[in-house]
């Protein structure tokens, strides 16, 4: 059965930790599917989704085990939806640990066949956060050393 993962997030933007996850995972499932999902507590978009979604595209080009999808409900119905029975999760430090525990015991009640797989963010992306990749874009500053990609 082929195993497919589900790397849900709002990638605003997406950065090169998020990229890291994606590369790692595939190492673990035969696809993984980046989800951008419209997440409820985050009112406004700083990057637009569509930009979003055509600068992730472009970084996977000739990867057809790597997707890009966007979505507007539950993430445990959209791994239904895409037969994936696994989440993949990048945990920088403990924070996000307990933040991204609560959403995975959840999920898991939602859909009783999903799994979590969490990974440790290498080292040098721990300090990547796409909340501070967006204060320093806003400000001018240059971003490129974090992001895969151009903006």
């Amino acid at each position: 059965m082929k195993k497919t993962a589900l790397f849900p997030g709002s990638f605003d933007p997406y950065t090169k930790g998020h990229h890291d996850i994606v590369l790692r995972g595939l190492n673990i499932f035969d696809e993984v599917i980046i989800s951008i999902g419209h997440n409820t507590t985050k009112k406004n978009r700083y990057f637009d989704i569509d930009l979003m979604v055509g600068k992730i595209q472009s970084i996977y080009t000739g990867m057809p085990n790597v997707k890009v999808v966007v979505y507007n409900e539950l993430t445990s119905s959209l791994a239904k939806n895409h037969q994936a029975r696994y989440l993949l999760r990048g945990l920088r430090n403990t924070t996000d640990f307990e933040y991204e525990n609560t959403i995975s015991q959840m999920n898991r009640y939602l859909n009783e066949e999903l799994e979590t797989v969490f990974l440790i963010t290498s080292p040098e992306y721990a300090a990547i956060s796409s909340t501070i990749i967006r204060e320093v874009h806003r400000y001018g500053g240059n971003v490129d050393k974090f992001l895969p990609y151009k903006v």
